[in-house]
Parts: structure tokens; C-alpha cells; sequence
């Protein structure tokens, strides 16, 4: 069995600054000071979660933290992953604008309006992506593209072969 887990001694100022957070009105801080003090004051890591009152993985965790990044450690960072990458990437965005510009009754739908989920399907099926992705997830590829996503869109279209030559005499 290896030596128990505590925090690295503390210095003057972390213990200042760490005596300061017990005042705090953010809980977050309370509980993390409450740890590394605790820690500090050579209390074992099962005795720390049932003083503070969490898990005995929250406490190590806090340890680690205190033990890398000092008192930076007391504030909470963003949960986002840090290599978070779109699912479409600029190439696939631009295919699925493309894609949308066609009618959906092209790829064996039967409608003429395209929504967000039927949208999600037909890129699925034409291969643009592996599954069929969330309503979400294309919004924010079109978002991305800057085209504006409220609700159906309905692109004018019909599937009579003389229809842009008529459309244009119609419109100038």
C-alpha cells in the first residue's frame, strides 16, 4: 500500500488566501478550501469526504488539483472538452448546403419542405455522415454557414423540367 494521499505543503500566501475562501459565498470554493485545509492539517482522504460531506474521489481530485494549479484550483473551470470539433467540418457544411438546395422529393422524400430532422436523414443516407445526426447539430452547421434556420424551409421548386425557364420569364 503506497504512501496516503495529502496535499504539498502550503505557503504563506495559499494559506492566506485559503483561510479567506472559508468566507466565501460560493459553495464551490467553501467545499474545496474546507478540503485543502483539512488536508493540510494531515486528515486522511475518507475522513476529509465525510467531514465536508462528498464523495472520497471529489476530495482526491481536489488534492490533485491543489497539488498542480496551487490556490488556482478553488475556481471552477469550464466542463467543455477541450478539443471539441464540429461533427461537419467546413467541406461537409458546404455539401449539405448543397444538399438543401435540392428538393427533398430528389431523394425519394414526399415532401417538397425540408426540416431539420429530414435533413439530418437525407445527409445520412447520401453518406455525408456516418449516423443520422441531432436536429441541433445541424442547425449549428447551418448556423455556421450563416444561413438562418427558424423553422421548414421551403426552397420554390417544382419537378416540371421547363420550371427555371419559366420562372425566369416570370421574374425578369
Amino acid at each position: 500500500m503506497g504512501t496516503p494521499l495529502s496535499v504539498r505543503t502550503v505557503t504563506d500566501a495559499e494559506q492566506h488566501k485559503l483561510q479567506t475562501s472559508l468566507r466565501s459565498s460560493n459553495a464551490f470554493v467553501l467545499r474545496r478550501a474546507q478540503i485543502i485545509l483539512a488536508s493540510a492539517r494531515g486528515l486522511s482522504v475518507k475522513p476529509i469526504s465525510q467531514q465536508v460531506g462528498c464523495s472520497v474521489q471529489t476530495v482526491r481530485n481536489v488534492i490533485h488539483a491543489f497539488n498542480q494549479e496551487g490556490v488556482d484550483c478553488l475556481h471552477q473551470h469550464s466542463n467543455r472538452p477541450k478539443t471539441a470539433a464540429p461533427t461537419l467540418d467546413a467541406h461537409k457544411c458546404e455539401q449539405l448546403k448543397h444538399l438543401l438546395h435540392q428538393s427533398p422529393r430528389s431523394f425519394g422524400k414526399n415532401t417538397s419542405v425540408w426540416t431539420l430532422q429530414l435533413a439530418a436523414e437525407v445527409a445520412a443516407e447520401q453518406g455525408l455522415t456516418e449516423q443520422t445526426l441531432s436536429d441541433e447539430t445541424i442547425r449549428r452547421a447551418l448556423q455556421r454557414l450563416q444561413v438562418g434556420w427558424k423553422r421548414a424551409k421551403h426552397w420554390i421548386s417544382s419537378p416540371d423540367p421547363q420550371y427555371v425557364l419559366k420562372k425566369s420569364g416570370a421574374t425578369g
